[in-house]
Order: C-alpha cells, then sequence, then structure tokens
C-alpha cells in the first residue's frame, strides 16, 4: 500500500510540475526566460506582468468573453441533451432510435471539417463575427458527447420515482425539472467540466468566425503579445496562468460531484 502511495504522490508531483513551471514563466521577464533554468525563481519576479495583460493587453475584455461564451453555451448544450436524453430514454415515440443514431454520427465528424461550410451559413443569415456564432457551434458539436454521457445514467434511473409522480398529477415537465435533474445532477457535472474545458480552450473556430478586437477571447487574444520582431514571453505566461484558473477553480468546486458521477455511470450504465 505505501508503494502505490509513493507512485501516486510522484504522478501528482509530476503532473504539478507544469504549473509551477507556468507561474515561474509568468514572472519572468525575456532575459530570464532564456537564461534561467526553467524551473529557476525569478530574480525580480515581474507580478507587473499580470498588471500589464489586464489593462494594456486588453486580456480583461478577453476574459469575460471566454466566461460568457463558455457559460452560455455549456447551459445549452447541458440542458437540451439533459431533453434530448430525457425523451430518449422516458418515452415511447417512433424514430427515436434513428434520432439517437443521427445524433451519434456528431461524433464521427472531424470538427474542423466544417470550417468553411460553417462560415459560409453563418455568412448568409449575418452571424459572422457574432457571439452567437460561437455559441451555436460549440453547442452543436458538444451535444452528440454529452448526450452520450447522460444516455447511460438516465437507463439506469429507477422509473418507480416517476410513475409515482405520475399519480400525484404531476406533469412531464415537472417530472424533469423537480424529479429527474436533480437526480442527474452528479453526472450533469461531469458533463459541465467536460464542455467547458473544451468551450475555454477552444481556438479555430474563434480565430475563424470573430474578427472584431472587442469579441475576441483568451486563446486569441494571446496572440497581442506575438509581434513580427519580439514577443513578450512573460506576458504570455500571465494570460496562460490567468486562462487556466477557471479551470482549475470549476474542477475543484465539481470534483466530488465528477467522481460521483463517473462512479455511477461505470455501475450502472
Amino acid at each position: 500500500m505505501m508503494v502505490l502511495y509513493a507512485i501516486l504522490a510522484i504522478i501528482a508531483i509530476i503532473q504539478v510540475f507544469p504549473l509551477i513551471w507556468l507561474l515561474f514563466f509568468s514572472l519572468k521577464d525575456n532575459q530570464e526566460v532564456f537564461n534561467l533554468s526553467p524551473f529557476a525563481l525569478p530574480t525580480h519576479p515581474k507580478w507587473e506582468n499580470y498588471t500589464k495583460v489586464w489593462t494594456e493587453g486588453n486580456i480583461s475584455r478577453y476574459f469575460l468573453n471566454s466566461v460568457w461564451y463558455t457559460a452560455a453555451a455549456v447551459l445549452l448544450t447541458v440542458l437540451l441533451a439533459s431533453l434530448v436524453t430525457f425523451a430518449l430514454t422516458r418515452m415511447k415515440w417512433k424514430l427515436k432510435g434513428t434520432v439517437l443514431g443521427l445524433f451519434m454520427v456528431g461524433l464521427m465528424i472531424p470538427v474542423h471539417s466544417t470550417l468553411i461550410p460553417l462560415f459560409q451559413m453563418f455568412m448568409k443569415v449575418n452571424l459572422t463575427d457574432h457571439p452567437l456564432s460561437i455559441i451555436l457551434t460549440y453547442t452543436a458539436f458538444n451535444l452528440p458527447l454529452t448526450i452520450m454521457i447522460l444516455l447511460g445514467f438516465y437507463q439506469s434511473l429507477p422509473r418507480e420515482v416517476e410513475e409515482a409522480a405520475v399519480m400525484d398529477g404531476c406533469s412531464v415537465n415537472r417530472i424533469f425539472a423537480q424529479i429527474v435533474l436533480p437526480m442527474t445532477s452528479s453526472v450533469v457535472a461531469t458533463t459541465v467540466i467536460i464542455n467547458m474545458i473544451y468551450n475555454w480552450n477552444e481556438f479555430v473556430f474563434i480565430n475563424t468566425f470573430i474578427s472584431s478586437d472587442h469579441l475576441k477571447t483568451l486563446t486569441v487574444g494571446i496572440q497581442n503579445f506575438i509581434g513580427q520582431y519580439t514577443t513578450d514571453w512573460g506576458a504570455i505566461g500571465a494570460t496562460l496562468m490567468i486562462s487556466i484558473l477557471p479551470i482549475l477553480i470549476a474542477f475543484f468546486v465539481l470534483s466530488n460531484r465528477i467522481v460521483e458521477g463517473i462512479t455511477a455511470g461505470s455501475v450502472k450504465g
């Protein structure tokens, strides 16, 4: 048992190393980045790198855009996926197998192969350089995976609770909102963090559909510190450090729920 704990501790330390390196990296200037060891402490920590990127680099605007796009897309994806999964697993209707198959086909479509068709479609409906183009794209591409994660968990839910609710006169909408959703909170937390990671780190769609600077996100805004002749590496490190904090916070907040969702899905699904 002690050997197992030792191995797990070593793995944990190895996984934390990139964060430590990035923190040190973000507190150095260009000279220290290239002259010092990657894990060497900065001679004079450049905390002003964070102030610089937040104010001069317009990172505050990019950060808010990332939060807005990610939150809207995650909420829409999880809500729609929950409704679809509820209809597929708790209702009897024709073609539900076909509908499920169509959603699963979405898992096999290469994301970047759709760039040109999507761009042309958004141009026709005047949604290029608009937040909706990003939110709708994220939602569409995350729906199949989210439905697949929810599917096994929904199929294992006891029907007795819903039958009792029906006997008490509960409508389908109330069954979904007040009974099923609370029962699936653990697996929903798992899908939330998975969607959040994808949406927060996405680059290609933002870079393709959004041209206005005030609508860009952190992943694209980081290019502001890459010039034709010079690159501010400390500022890039500070931007990257800021960009990973929301993901880390969300993971720590939802970690218990995520473990519950994965465990329940593996046992019941």
